[in-house]
């Protein structure tokens, strides 16, 4: 799996999703670190958890109640819990996602 990530978190469980990652599992959240391939698109949908994110390399159009919002390197995103939304990565991106479920 491509991605700019030590070896350790290389050796965490393999996500099982729209996007290749590795998981971490914590208490009340996940974390995954996350690779897409430059020109990937996730289409709109939801989730039942709050995701927020930081991005280590690369660029992402995060678009949501029809507005779109770009990311790069060192950002922060938050997408609320039943939200609405679709990603584009037009460069190769890597980035570190916290899925916290619900109180």
């Amino acid at each position: 799996m491509p991605g700019k990530y030590p070896k350790r978190i290389k050796q965490l469980e393999i996500f099982d999703g729209r996007f290749d990652a590795y998981k971490l599992k914590a208490q009340g959240a996940d974390v995954l670190f996350a690779s897409y391939p430059a020109g990937t698109s996730i289409e709109a949908h939801t989730h039942d958890t709050d995701n927020y994110g930081v991005l280590t390399r690369g660029k992402l159009l995060l678009t949501m109640e029809g507005k779109t919002s770009t990311f790069t390197a060192g950002q922060w995103y938050a997408v609320p819990a039943h939200a609405v939304h679709s990603a584009e990565f037009p460069e190769e991106t890597d980035e570190i996602e916290f899925w916290f479920k619900p109180e």
